[in-house]
């Protein structure tokens, strides 16, 4: 049944995140001619006109991330919070298996952005003439052979530190789903002003959970791990980030699942 539930999720989000990531890589590639337009034409109509489609470029990206966001904040609140949730808790499906859903489908689209994003960049700076020139210089040779060294006298595992750094990656998505869920399950635990409630609640788990990062941080265990040295260091850091948001993720999945079973108000 989860996977029938992904499934319904992202057809249902598709439908906005497809056209957005379409018009996005449209922007980029108007972009990058108003780039090369820029650099060949002179007069204040022309600058005028290039310089307003990087700026609406700029919107572009800005606007993507944010609108991610808050459809999937939207998603969790209307099909669970909402009038849907009086269909959605009737379902033969236990309420992890909606949480889940949502979490999976959420992180997805997070990930899928960030990725658009980046391409999008690209398309926008892109130059044949440019990149042929950069890797075929000698800098770019110099820089491939001193990450070279660098693997050679460190012993750089590449293969597990992109993977280490991948993980932490979905975790924080995963982790920022869960954080957003709790408040929103918590604040429409209240008779009234539930949104409010769920901002307020939002807030005072970003405060308590920078305040716990903030000490962590500042304690002889986790200074000690530069201490290390090597790749050591590298990869204890990188799992005590890893643990960090498992517990973050573990905590707010808790009180998520606990608020939809014990204290869900749908009125």
């Amino acid at each position: 049944m989860l996977r029938k539930l992904i499934k319904h999720e992202f057809r249902a989000t598709a439908r906005v995140m497809g056209p957005l990531f379409l018009i996005i890589l449209v922007l980029a590639l108007t972009a990058n001619l108003s780039l090369q337009f820029l650099l060949n034409a002179s007069g204040f109509f022309p600058n005028l006109m290039g310089g307003l489609l990087l700026f609406a470029f700029g919107i572009g990206m800005a606007a993507l991330v944010i609108i991610s966001i808050v459809l999937m904040v939207e998603r969790f609140r209307a099909n669970l919070m909402g009038d849907e949730g009086y269909v959605m808790f009737t379902l033969p499906v236990s309420g992890h298996q909606l949480v889940w859903s949502k979490i999976i489908v959420s992180s997805v689209w997070f990930i899928a952005t960030t990725l658009v994003e980046a391409l999008a960049i690209l398309v926008c700076v892109f130059d044949l003439e440019l990149m042929r020139d950069i890797f075929s210089s000698a800098f770019f040779r110099r820089v491939f052979e001193g990450v070279q060294e660098l693997v050679s006298e460190f012993g750089l595992n590449l293969p597990m530190m992109a993977a280490e750094v991948i993980v932490l990656a979905l975790l924080t998505c995963a982790v920022l789903c869960l954080e957003f869920y709790a408040a929103i399950a918590v604040g429409h635990s209240f008779a009234n002003h539930k949104s409010a409630w769920s901002v307020l609640f939002f807030f005072a788990f970003q405060f308590v959970t920078q305040l716990v990062s903030g000490l962590f941080v500042n304690t002889d265990f986790f200074t000690g791990l530069f201490n290390i040295g090597g790749m050591n260091s590298f990869h204890q850091l990188m799992a005590v980030l890893i643990c960090m948001e498992l517990i973050s993720g573990g905590i707010f999945y808790a009180v998520t699942t606990v608020t939809l079973k014990k204290r869900l108000n749908l009125q």
